[in-house]
């Protein structure tokens, strides 16, 4: 079999430092989407239209293995769980704000959106989920991954991105936009779903991956 880089079906540059990270500590060498000329495509907004992570995160991983046969692709879905909001924004977390922007301005509406339901609630108590997929041809291999905290009564931090500077990790007992990305890395919920991703793949997985050099 030849080896070929996974392949990280994300076009969030947030995500992709995370997960180039990830997988370099896992030995494992990456390729964009931009990288192999996928332009994004319209249809690609309409992919994580289902209602749980792992379904997202598998309709995701399927829709570009099948442009690119034989590759091995990584793709996960991931949100915001706020207890006093009873899950919400959950996989909407992305577009909860109903905002069509993107970047950074999208971060600021969805975080506005997220403070002014929390505004009159005592309970902050929160979590950050993850579920992440690696397709080759007819394979699959999934891991999903949590994190708890609380969202805090003002923005801390200005590392990380989406809701990061307003969630507390009650494991490292600062936000993730105060963190490092080495302390991020060590609890967050990506972290744990790609390596679960990882652990489970085992060689199977690893025998099609070129490794970083």
């Amino acid at each position: 079999m030849r080896e070929t880089p996974l392949v990280l079906a994300t076009r969030s540059a947030g995500k992709i430092r995370e997960l180039t990270a990830l997988c370099a500590e896992a030995g494992i060498a990456v390729e964009t989407l931009d990288g192999l000329g996928l332009a994004e495509r319209p249809e690609e907004e309409a992919i994580e239209s289902f209602e749980t992570f792992e379904a997202n995160a598998e309709a995701k991983a399927r829709w570009f293995a099948a442009l690119l046969p034989g590759r091995t692709v990584l793709a996960e879905d991931s949100g915001l769980e706020v207890d006093a909001l009873g899950g919400a924004p959950g996989v909407r977390s992305k577009r909860w704000a109903g905002s069509a922007a993107t970047g950074v301005a999208l971060d600021a509406a969805n975080n506005a959106a997220l403070i002014s339901a929390l505004e009159s609630r005592d309970d902050r108590a929160a979590r950050y989920r993850c579920v992440a997929v690696c397709v080759r041809d007819a394979q699959r291999w999934m891991g999903s991954g949590v994190v708890e905290g609380v969202i805090t009564r003002a923005a801390r931090g200005a590392g990380g991105f989406g809701y990061d500077p307003w969630f507390e990790s009650a494991e490292l007992g600062v936000t993730f936009g105060e963190a490092s990305p080495e302390a991020k890395a060590r609890v967050s919920h990506r972290a744990r779903a790609v390596r679960a991703v990882f652990s489970s793949g085992g060689a199977a997985l690893r025998a099609g991956l070129a490794r970083v050099e």
